[in-house]
């Protein structure tokens, strides 16, 4: 209480304008909290640079594809049809269960989708938040705020399986090393819910097994016998649930979406070089993003140049984890900031396949929203050892530096200045976003323009339809099948898909046996998008595939609204 009169009577005497007395006074006040108020300050701090973007992000264009079929796909589920069975899943089915049943509880809503995003968004920031308590408050903070400010940028609060994963994978780190504290309550059970916590991660992203093994095989070391065992459980009897899935979905088709889809046949059109050009941007949608300028006040280089240093910097902070775990783990083999650091950096290492298979700004986000997070503590250990006389602010303020003129300096247009764009539509500034609806449902798009076109392709689905006719969507030349404006099944729930290519993708959908052509033949309604005509990419996705589809939908449809971008067609003949 007398350091609290201290500040006061510092302030209101003038004394403050001297700054290390005012510095000795702010510590004081702050040394005067309890170890919970701080704990809470630092939750607060956290959670309010989590809520600043969110109304922004509410209505804020998502991806017309990804987002649009993770509205759609939950739903046929809910309707009896399942992932790779009946229409094209390249992940496992833990985000599709997951949203079809919240969407069975509190109905298909873009609203519903997006909130379940935002709890991903939280599970990964408050996760590293807690599996970095032990560096201390201020790298656990700036480390989940790292974390944050990256991940939330390339997919808005889309419900992605990528962050689903990301989210149970770190908070199964933090409650793994939560249970090799010594003496703590429930270790047991916090054993289990780290294997089942990790068995997830899996169950949304199965392509993430080398990450988070690792991760959890270096955590059973720091653990007693009794909780490695629960552990490896919890991890089994979640990985479990994989056999009613294949059940449902079929063997055969269940091994060709996850593996030979994903890896064989869908690499050749969406790989890009690597290392990324210098001199343009690869990746199509990055290319369009870039058209979106918010008035970033200070230099920064080229987008390109961005993209090209932001890949090196992927493996660079990789290493400096590695390393500083590893300088960590030599000096403090069995300490809580070894069990916190040594897993993290063998899962981070993992990552970058990520970052290899497709170098854009979203698969870079993905990697290095994990690892230059870990780059905080990983820094402060190697100066606390290279100058242990100093305290322990200073290694975090200094460990948090580097990591700030990267974001500030280095590649600021798609972090920070996305980040700080998202924040400015909270509050009315620079809106992006315009509504699409239909009997309650909506869904934002990214040009005003687009959006009108969009709404009147959907009245006159809407006015024209009848309950259980089917719906294709996809580009205006379906030879080439680069991208789908899949929100439009969503749109018409009543309307079964005709296809199994909710979600279009280069040499799948374009392929000479994909089906899509008989799959016309068979359909009641066609919508086609001309936005994705331009879709440019130094990969196959830059030719054509079959032109059957082209030439039943040219034989067999009749077109019955034009509207610029979007253009509706009805099976005629």
């Amino acid at each position: 209480m007398a350091k609290d009169h201290l500040s006061v009577g510092l302030w209101s005497s003038g004394a403050l304008q001297d700054q290390p007395t005012y510095r000795l006074a702010m510590r004081a006040s702050i040394s005067a909290l309890s170890e919970r108020t701080r704990d809470v300050l630092s939750v607060v701090i956290i959670a309010c640079a989590l809520l600043l973007p969110v109304w922004g992000l509410l209505h804020y264009q998502g991806p017309p594809m990804e987002e649009g079929f993770m509205l759609a796909f939950p739903e046929q589920i809910l309707q009896g049809r399942f992932p790779h069975r009946d229409f094209l899943h390249l992940y496992g089915p833990g985000s599709l269960w997951l949203l079809a049943g919240i969407y069975k509880i509190f109905g298909t809503t873009i609203t519903v989708e997006r909130s379940v995003g935002l709890l991903q968004h939280a599970g990964v920031t408050f996760g590293m938040f807690a599996l970095l308590k032990p560096f201390g408050r201020r790298i656990a903070t700036a480390a989940a705020l790292v974390s944050l400010v990256i991940l939330i940028g390339p997919l808005g609060l889309s419900a992605m399986a990528w962050n689903g994963a990301l989210a149970c994978a770190v908070c199964a780190l933090a409650v793994g090393a939560a249970a090799c504290r010594p003496n703590i309550k429930h270790a047991n059970s916090l054993a289990v819910l780290s294997g089942v916590l990790a068995g997830a991660a899996l169950l949304f992203r199965p392509d993430l097994v080398i990450a988070v093994g690792i991760g959890s095989v270096a955590m059973m070391f720091r653990l007693g016998k009794p909780q490695r065992i629960r552990l490896i459980l919890g991890g089994v009897a979640t990985l479990a649930l994989y056999i009613p899935h294949i059940l449902i979905s079929g063997v055969g088709a269940a091994f060709e979406g996850m593996f030979l889809d994903p890896v064989f046949k869908l690499r050749a059109g969406r790989s890009l070089p690597v290392p990324p050009s210098w001199n343009q941007v690869d990746g199509f949608l990055q290319r369009a993003g870039a058209l979106r300028l918010s008035g970033w006040p200070l230099p920064m280089p080229a987008l390109s140049h961005q993209i090209f240093l932001w890949f090196f910097l992927v493996p660079a902070s990789i290493l400096l984890v590695l390393f500083g775990a590893w300088r960590l783990r030599k000096r403090e083999l069995s300490s809580q900031r070894t069990t916190a650091l040594w897993p993290a950096a063998l899962f981070c290492a993992a990552l970058i396949t990520q970052a290899v298979q497709r170098p854009d700004t979203a698969h870079l986000s993905w990697v290095t929203g994990i690892s230059f997070a870990l780059c905080i503590p990983a820094v402060a250990v190697l100066i606390q050892q290279a100058r242990p006389t100093w305290e322990v602010g200073r290694s975090a303020w200094l460990a948090t530096l580097p990591i700030a003129l990267i974001l500030l300096a280095v590649i600021p247009f798609y972090p920070l200045r996305t980040y700080a764009d998202l924040v400015g539509q909270t509050f009315g500034r620079n809106q992006f976003g315009y509504e699409i609806s239909r009997n309650g449902r909506v869904f934002y798009f990214g040009s005003a323009e687009g959006a009108e076109d969009a709404q009147a392709v959907t009245d006159s689905l809407s006015e024209r339809s009848k309950p259980g006719e089917s719906l294709i969507v996809g580009p205006t030349d379906l030879s080439r099948a680069n991208y789908s404006d899949a929100f439009f099944y969503y749109l018409f729930p009543e309307l079964p898909p005709g296809t199994r290519y909710i979600e279009m993708d280069p040499g799948l959908a374009d392929a000479q046996d994909s089906g899509l052509a008989a799959e016309l033949l068979r359909n009641d309604w066609l919508i086609l998008s001309d936005a994705w005509s331009g879709w440019t990419e130094p990969n196959q996705s830059a030719g054509s595939g079959s032109p059957a589809p082209n030439q039943v939908v040219k034989d067999h449809y009749c077109m019955v609204t034009e509207a610029n971008m979007f253009s509706l067609y009805q099976r005629c003949r």
